[in-house]
């Protein structure tokens, strides 16, 4: 039932979809629905995830989960059968003119039109644009699915038949005639146009990847190999060059087809011609300098004897008629024909990753001097605002507001539906992030008029393309109490947030705006589609709820109050009342910022959602109110810029999810007590502890949407504590998050119709969970807590309910728990926030005083929570290496997981400061430094910007990073202006935003700047840096400076010339204003996800972990076709889907499947992260691994010198992961016998492991053993000896004597040190017999590849274990006990087998699954 997607072309969307779907729709799919998490194909997520069983597709885990027999299943795998047959793809025969019939594999579901996208890419068929697919003489549709045409079958012959062109066709044609040529020219990328983006792995693999590999022969190619890695890629080299980051392309040496291509002055046709078919007119010139004139007409291109200044439109003779320019060109220019042939050769063979379009643009911090060529379609784009268009016809702008919400309306019952409407939903997301980009640069630059122009330039707003655009300063004083301009910039990344946290609730008759916030040349614009009918009415009319002046007026409304409650859980808000300029009384279940506005669409829209999340106390300072101790100890509250500082949604999670911990621990604290007061009540309660009795005796009370949900918040809970507290559960933590994930999916009401269901799952997740949470409370014994737990856990669920509990003690019991974690409700945990707590002009009535009392603590609580709780966690993680950090957007993100925001970031280095352990924190320190410098100046450099006009634009940024960084005390030398006049002050009429004085910029020096940084990063970040300069920075703090520049390039969106620079001359500047290319603008949306998708991803992590191999493949293979179905074939997630696809392969021994899959791991994380991003470093790496593994050695050390390039430029050496690095490129040196070579790469990770990792590690005894192999190939026995010595005591003192790893290393030091003594007697032979000596001979190992194969397995986390015949016969007889229980239909689930299920003579096990 696995479908594998290999490379297709992106324009085919890989559609087995249907695979999935019949299992939705089978008979006992009633009742599944209604259980309580929605998710693929109606399998509870909790029960893939708890079971642990192999159970092998979803119709089986479904039948299991209903309860459903043998008879079930039956019916399932029968239906199951007869879809596969439908589903299987077919062959069909197409015929193109003037080429050989070929054969082509599609699918059912495709559509004709896909079959378009296939020949318009094929090398053959690849210039013809405008033809039809005939099957028996009759055109095909082209929007029609391929079933549903009549008599088309396996061998079907489809026909191309050349149609005539319109207009737009022959447009269509010019323009993919256009891309072919550029097929292999990196030019867009570089410039950041279309999606294009860079990936260089094709210059390291010089396509030996995969097939071509195998021919080398093994043997001969130990020979071949020149192993000597750059001088500045070796240990301890100070040099950071930037062009290798770039490496040239052989393949882009441009292959001049045509030396120009562009539409004709004399367009368009005169009314007499168009009635002879002309369309337009094509002006050329060959590169044999043949200037040509071309007519595009109804039938096809042909030759017209038109010149630059005569029109003359009949056909020359020969005309050369062609229904392509292609073939018309061919005829004309021979170099045309011999190029163009090439490069489609080329383009074909290179991998579709490379080339298909990312979902988001990707820009490049760094590029070449690209040549700027003539093309006519890159002119007529940038003239007409092509993006939000139908391609090509002008003129019908996209709605963008209609198509964002009409894709969220769009059905969800079953696993099609939704696949469906996710792909719609982020089509539409990412067409508006591109057009949203787009009209932001052009109000910045300019290019767009306002709608308000008569006011002053930094109030003004603009629509273009259906979007309406503002600037983020702060307009008609209306943040004034908030913090002015400082506020208006914070509020639309804070408004972005709330829109991505409403979305992902996803209540249905709930809308919110697309936003999108750029910043760009110094200036943040907030992109929003348009409510229909907002701009005819004033303000006031419109809101029907919620308030426009910061709570002064505040209204109300039903059907909002009704729509909102079902976000108020999920999102953690509290419903409250705030008193009107009536003095009335308002309920609302939001901030009131957030405003509803009915559009004329009737829709109910919310905007303004700035304030979804509670404030941060932190940062609020208010008189009167006194902060926790552990906030007051880190010396909060502190004054910030302005007063939208909120609480991240991660941290309110992390909180509610510690507060519920603790509430279980007080109730089972407290009951236990009683219980010893009361030994007679302990029967009873026990008598009722079984699950299944107990629970359908509850009568649910509360609704039981809310029942299941809070059910998941616990499972959430429980599951985290479980894993931490025993360790031996082999349930990785990663399922922890899941419930989370589906709570977003379940809001929609779960049906109300099968309360016993509900009750009935959300109890036994609680039993499994809260068996576990005790365990970490050490007061409470296990076996008293499970009787009396569990009923007590369920009651929580339910409400209070009529059992057994019903007596008041344990309701005192839960009140008290409930009250002294400050949950809202006396009977259950229930932990809500309300938003509007400390909000300046939000009034509380009287007689909710007592309310917002509990609600400041709590607000107190979660501030002190983050100190005290997050904070340290995060550089706990920090040390024990499971958090690694490798530059500002990793550090962001480690944060950001934790909930902590980055104007904590002076807190967490002050932490790590006084952290014990700094020395071993060194990495995270540094990176932190760098990030807070780098944010510090941004913020300057965004000021800066404003006041510069853009004919200065390269001189202000190049002086700014001189400044910066260079070492020259920079003086501004200000651009000889390129034109210069006499009538030079003439005022420019038409001022950009803010252009105050022109040349203030150039006033900047560098010693002012780092003042500034220096004061920036006091008064933001409470951080005291003790720097003047560049060059003490680097100093002080071990930075490196071109670390720096790309952390200021990438933070601030400049583009720079890819050349050396000379940071340290004291004579010249490092950079000119020829070394700023561009300036890029940095862009945050929301990224919209594929739900189903990632429960399978997760479902098979987790099988993965508990050692379900196959099953977990198969759930890793289902998840990455989904992903397909939805993003397309680019995405982030794709990207992590493939790499444990690949670890996966390679563990299960297919290491040709792993190196192919890898593969495309690496290819997309360049194209979507960035060439350098640490995520694809690692890839790189894994990479490395499985073509060593493939026996292709030298493009393993390739790739692994590439790696250690990027991760010198990211963090430079000291980091943790060098070491891991380093171990790695030491080991395949080793293999390839450069011993020299190979020791200084691991002596240098025995260094940072000792480091990073203390010197007592288990790291750091591997590390000694590998350094003593080396040191054994070489002969020196002493050196090895002492190496091996050191490895042999650490594993002494941390596993004992008895330990295998000591063992292991006691025979190794036995071994070397015979071999020393034989060395030794032999040089005494030497010396005492001179030249006629008896000389013993000595062995001298050159290691095997399988032994450096292992040893690389290990340092890299991935460990076989070798079984014993006995254990083969055990296991092989349990795999039949189970595969014949399964034939009697018997659920799996019972039978519990301790050991992975995978029959090879090693069983491999991953000791860390990504």
């Amino acid at each position: 039932m696995v479908s594998k997607t290999d490379d297709i072309p992106a324009s085919v969307p890989n559609c087995n979809v249907n695979t999935v779907d019949v299992v939705g729709e089978t008979p006992d799919r009633k009742e599944s629905s209604k259980s309580p998490h929605k998710d693929p194909c109606g399998h509870s997520v909790d029960t893939v995830v708890m079971n642990g069983g192999g159970a092998h597709n979803p119709s089986e885990e479904e039948s299991k989960q209903d309860g459903a027999g043998d008879t079930d299943g039956g019916e399932d795998s029968n239906e199951q059968e007869v879809i596969v047959i439908q589903d299987t793809g077919f062959t069909v025969k197409i015929q193109a003119p003037g080429t050989e019939p070929f054969d082509l594999q599609v699918s059912p579901q495709e559509m004709v039109q896909e079959i378009h996208q296939v020949l318009m890419d094929r090398e053959d068929t690849c210039h013809r644009t405008c033809f039809s697919l005939q099957l028996d003489s009759n055109v095909l549709d082209n929007f029609a699915e391929l079933k549903s045409i009549e008599g088309l079958q396996e061998g079907s012959l489809l026909k191309v038949v050349e149609e005539p062109y319109t207009v737009r066709e022959a447009r269509i044609h010019v323009r993919h005639i256009r891309d072919l040529l550029k097929g292999l020219d990196p030019s867009d990328a570089y410039n950041g146009v279309d999606c294009n983006s860079l990936s260089f792995l094709s210059v390291f693999t010089d396509g030996d990847l995969g097939d071509s590999g195998k021919r080398k022969k093994k043997g001969s190619q130990l020979e071949q190999i020149d192993c000597t890695p750059p001088e500045h890629i070796l240990p301890g080299s100070k040099e950071r060059p930037l062009l290798p980051l770039q490496p040239q392309n052989k393949d882009w040496k441009p292959m001049q087809c045509l030396k120009v291509l562009t539409m004709s002055g004399w367009n368009p046709p005169p009314g007499n011609r168009k009635m002879h078919g002309d369309l337009m007119y094509l002006y050329m010139v060959t590169v044999e300098e043949r200037h040509i004139s071309i007519t595009a007409s109804t039938r096809g291109f042909y030759l017209n004897q038109s010149t630059t200044y005569t029109f003359n439109p009949k056909p020359a003779n020969p005309s050369f008629l062609s229904h392509s320019l292609v073939e018309l060109l061919s005829q004309i220019s021979p170099a045309f024909k011999k190029n163009f042939t090439a490069l489609q050769k080329k383009r074909v063979q290179r991998h579709p990753f490379e080339r298909i379009a990312t979902p988001f643009q990707v820009y490049s911090w760094t590029a070449p001097q690209v040549d700027h060529t003539m093309d006519c379609v890159r002119a007529e784009d940038a003239y007409t605002s092509r993006l939000g268009y139908e391609e090509h016809i002008p003129g019908q702008t996209r709605d963008w507001n209609e198509e964002l919400q009409t894709t969220r309306e769009l059905a969800r019952k079953n696993l099609p539906d939704r696949l469906l409407r996710e792909r719609a939903i982020f089509k539409v997301h990412s067409d508006f992030a591109a057009a949203a980009t787009r009209g932001s640069m052009a109000v910045i630059d300019g290019n767009v008029m306002a709608i308000n122009p008569g006011e002053e330039t930094r109030m003004q707003m603009f629509i273009w393309n259906n979007i309406f655009f503002s600037l983020g300063f702060d307009v008609r004083d209306h943040y004034r109490e908030l913090g002015g301009d400082a506020a208006a910039h914070a509020a639309p990344t804070n408004d972005l947030n709330g829109v991505r946290a409403y979305g992902a609730v996803d209540v249905e008759g709930l809308y919110t705006l697309g936003t999108v916030v750029v910043d760009y040349r110094g200036y943040r614009v907030t992109a929003q589609s348009i409510i229909p009918g907002i701009l005819e009415r004033e303000q006031e009319q419109s809101v029907i709820y919620g308030s426009i002046d910061f709570g002064k007026t505040v209204v109300s409304h039903g059907k909002y109050l009704e729509l909102l409650e079902r976000t108020s859980r999920p999102l953690k808000v509290q419903r409250h009342n705030v008193l009107n300029e009536k003095d009335e009384s308002m309920e609302l279940c939001s901030s009131v910022e957030c405003k509803g506005i009915i559009g004329n669409d009737g829709r109910h829209y919310i905007l303004d959602l700035l304030r979804t999340f509670p404030p941060d106390l932190n940062f609020l300072p208010v008189e009167g109110e006194e902060l926790s101790p552990e906030s007051v100890r880190e010396g909060f509250p502190r004054q910030h810029r302005h007063r939208l500082a909120c609480l991240r949604q991660e941290l309110i999670e992390a909180f509610v999810e510690h507060r519920y911990l603790l509430f279980m621990k007080m109730a089972a604290l407290q009951l236990m007590q009683q219980k010893a007061n009361k030994e007679s009540k302990l029967a009873t309660l026990t008598e009722n502890s079984s699950p299944g009795a107990a629970v359908p005796a509850l009568p649910s009370t509360e609704t039981p949407d809310a029942s299941a949900e809070s059910s998941e918040t616990s499972t959430e809970t429980l599951t985290d504590a479980n894993s931490d507290a025993v360790q031996t559960e082999t349930t990785s933590t990663s399922d922890a998050p899941q419930p989370a994930a589906t709570e977003a999916t379940t809001t929609e009401a779960a049906p109300k119709t099968e309360p016993m269901t509900e009750t009935d799952s959300s109890a036994t997740t609680t039993t499994n969970a809260s068996q576990a949470t005790p365990i970490e409370d050490n007061v409470v014994p296990t076996v008293t807590t499970n009787g009396s737990l569990v009923p007590f856990a369920t009651a929580i669920q339910n409400g209070e309910c009529e059992s057994p509990l019903e007596d008041p003690k344990s309701r005192e019991v839960v009140l008290n728990a409930c009250k002294a974690v400050g949950s809202i409700s006396n009977t259950s945990f229930d932990i809500r926030f309300n938003p509007d707590i400390f909000s300046p002009g939000v009034r509380f009535p009287e007689d909710s005083a007592d309310d917002i009392q509990k609600q400041k603590q709590l607000l107190k609580d979660a501030g002190a929570f983050m100190v005290s709780c997050q904070i340290p966690s995060l550089v706990k993680d920090c040390l024990d290496h499971s958090a690694l950090p490798m530059d500002g957007a990793t550090l962001t993100e480690a944060l950001h997981q934790r909930g902590i925001n980055v104007r904590y970031l002076g807190n967490v280095l002050a932490f790590v400061d006084q952290t014990p352990a700094k020395a071993q924190l060194e990495h995270f320190y540094r990176i932190g430094i760098s990030e807070l410098i780098t944010r510090c100046a941004k913020h300057i450099f965004k000021t800066y910007l404003q006041g510069v006009e853009l004919s200065a634009l390269s001189a202000a940024v190049s002086h700014f990073l001189n400044c910066f960084l260079s070492s020259f005390d920079a003086v501004a030398h200000l651009p000889a202006d390129e034109l210069v006049s006499r009538r030079k002050n003439r005022k420019r009429r038409n001022r950009v935003p803010g252009g105050g004085d022109n040349t203030a910029w150039a006033s900047l020096t560098p010693s002012e700047l780092w003042k500034n940084i220096v004061s920036e990063a006091q008064s933001y970040y409470h951080f005291t840096l003790h720097c003047e300069n560049a060059d003490q920075v680097v100093e002080k703090y071990g930075l490196q400076k071109i670390t720096l520049l790309r952390e200021i390039s990438i933070k601030a969106g400049i583009q720079i010339l890819i050349k050396e620079y000379n940071f340290d001359s004291r004579h010249k500047p490092a950079f000119t204003e020829e070394d700023i290319l561009n300036i890029f603008p940095v862009v945050k949306h929301v990224n919209p996800k594929a739900s189903d998708a990632f429960h399978f991803f997760q479902s098979g992590q987790a099988k993965v972990q508990q050692g379900y191999l196959k099953e977990g493949c198969e759930l890793i293979n289902e998840a990455l076709n989904l992903f397909n179905n939805v993003y397309g074939a680019m995405h982030v997630e794709i990207c992590a889907c493939l790499r444990l696809l690949a670890r996966l392969n390679y563990i299960m021994g297919d290491h040709h499947e792993a190196l192919s899959n890898q593969q495309k791991a690496v290819l997309m994380s360049e194209r979507v992260l960035g060439v350098e991003h640490p995520n694809t470093i690692q890839e790189y790496m894994h990479l490395a691994l499985y073509c060593f593994a493939n026996g292709q050695l030298s493009t393993a050390l390739k790739l692994l010198y590439r790696a250690r390039y990027l991760m010198l430029m990211v963090c430079g050496e000291d980091h943790p992961e060098m070491a891991l690095l380093d171990s790695n490129i030491g080991l395949v040196l080793h293999g390839v016998m450069e011993y020299d070579l190979s020791l200084r790469f691991l002596e240098n990770a025995l260094a940072i492991n000792t480091k990073y990792h203390g010197p007592r590690s288990l790291k750091v005894a591997l590390s000694h053993h590998l350094v003593a192999r080396v040191y054994e190939s070489k002969a020196e026995f002493r050196s090895a000896l002492q190496q091996e010595k050191e490895g042999y005591t650490i594993y002494k003192n941390q596993v004992g004597e008895a330990h295998e790893k000591t063992k292991e290393s006691s025979e190794y030091l036995k071994y070397l040190t015979q071999q020393a003594v034989a060395l030794q007697r032999t040089m005494n032979e030497i010396y005492k017999n001179g030249s006629n000596a008896s000389i013993m001979p000595l062995k001298f190992t050159a290691p095997s590849m399988a032994s450096v194969l292992e040893q690389l397995n290990i340092i890299n986390g991935i460990i076989f274990i070798p079984l014993s015949q006995k254990d083969l016969e055990n296991l092989k007889a349990e795999v039949q006990r189970r595969q014949q229980l399964q034939e009697s239909g018997k659920s799996v689930e019972d039978l519990t087998v301790d050991g992975p299920l995978e029959l090879e003579d090693k069983i491999p096990m991953d000791v860390n699954v990504d």
